[in-house]
């Protein structure tokens, strides 16, 4: 359970919209493109079966970005969809997008727009075994920078004289995006350790944060990541000098997360890296298809299963919705309402140790809409 996991570190920097006299919250609902239409509707579902005794009601609104909408419309995320996300809604559910391989003239990524345009400046991605006699023991979160690193998205191409194409990417590493996520990181290590403290069952017995980067070669890029977050750890010993701080060359990084997942607690790194880790991540624990995020700002959350659009399996009614719905769960702790987001993770939970009903990605049978009601049942 994740709840008060980050509780006390993000309210704070939130709007108030998790007040007490808050009983009202209007989500935002965006499919995208391939297997999120068919998830997102899984996310509407446990917010309206939540017991009346957590004193929750919910709007929804149905917005468009996608492929499948530039496609249709011409733009991937239209104003429409930017202004009821600012205007209308207190958080957001967004579930896939295709974008294309290939540069397609005039498309960009919807969700790496709405991180921008929103500041939402981190992706956190926890990635925890459950006890089903199963799963290795993992328990660990990625905090990944949201808005720079490559995913800036300056790039060009041109020709050498000898008509050779060459083609270059911006890769932007700022102090003082590098200071917030690092902030961040050092946060979600205390809270986890205050609820070990509490006799939360874990397998780690002290907080550690592990910086990945790529300094010995990136020297000035990696190098500034690494050098702020360690400063800015070092110029707040008083508040975390109970976290042992650590760091990972990226590629090693890689190779011990799969060999050694349990020396991890925390792990903090630029866009990229942070991208590649918590997808591969995902196998530690069986699925993409269970790893929730959530991109948090300082005033707005959208909550964003890991997995991509799933082309392949669309419309077959196989995908796993618990990504989606851990997601869910997720953008309620960061809204402020830890009990009814830990109510979702119990069912969750209880359906992968009963391992009965699982989708065909976790080695079962189930369709995606029998998960869904089975999960439904443990929250009534």
């Amino acid at each position: 359970m994740l709840s008060a996991t980050f509780k006390n570190s993000f309210r704070s920097s939130l709007r108030c919209y998790s007040s007490a006299a808050a009983k009202t919250l209007t989500i935002g609902l965006i499919p995208g493109d391939g297997i999120g239409k068919e998830v997102i509707p899984a996310g509407r579902q446990v917010l309206e079966a939540l017991p009346s005794s957590y004193g929750l009601k919910f709007n929804f609104i149905d917005l468009k970005a996608g492929f499948d909408h530039f496609q249709a419309a011409g733009t991937a995320l239209p104003e429409e969809t930017l202004s009821a996300l600012r205007s209308e809604c207190q958080g957001a559910l967004f579930g896939a997008v295709s974008s294309p391989t290939t540069k397609v003239e005039g498309y960009s990524s919807p969700i790496v727009a709405l991180r921008k345009k929103l500041n939402l400046y981190a992706n956190v991605r926890p990635v925890k075994s459950v006890d089903n006699g199963i799963d290795r023991p993992v328990d660990l979160v990625i905090v990944r920078e949201n808005t720079e690193d490559l995913y800036v998205k300056e790039e060009k191409t041109f020709e050498n004289p000898d008509g050779t194409k060459v083609a270059e990417a911006i890769k932007r590493i700022t102090e003082v995006a590098s200071k917030k996520i690092g902030k961040m990181a050092f946060e979600i290590a205390l809270r986890r350790q205050a609820l070990r403290d509490l006799g939360l069952k874990s397998i780690h017995s002290s907080p550690s944060v592990t910086i990945t980067h790529k300094s010995n070669v990136l020297s000035l890029t990696d190098g500034l990541f690494r050098e702020t977050i360690r400063n800015f750890y070092d110029n707040h010993l008083d508040k975390f000098e109970s976290i042992e701080l650590k760091e990972q060359i990226v590629d090693s990084m890689v190779y011990k997360l799969f060999r050694e997942p349990e020396n991890f607690d925390v792990i903090v790194g630029p866009n990229l890296y942070g991208d590649i880790l918590s997808d591969g991540a995902a196998a530690l624990v069986g699925s993409l298809g269970l790893i929730p995020s959530c991109n948090v700002g300082e005033n707005f959350v959208i909550g964003e299963p890991c997995h991509g659009s799933a082309p392949d399996i669309e419309g077959q009614n196989i995908a796993n919705p618990i990504a989606t719905i851990r997601s869910t769960a997720m953008m309620l702790e960061f809204l402020g309402y830890d009990k009814a987001a830990a109510k979702i993770y119990e069912a969750v939970d209880a359906n992968l140790i009963e391992n009965k009903i699982i989708s065909p990605d976790l080695g079962g049978t189930s369709k995606t809409t029998e998960v869904i009601e089975d999960i439904l049942k443990r929250i009534n």
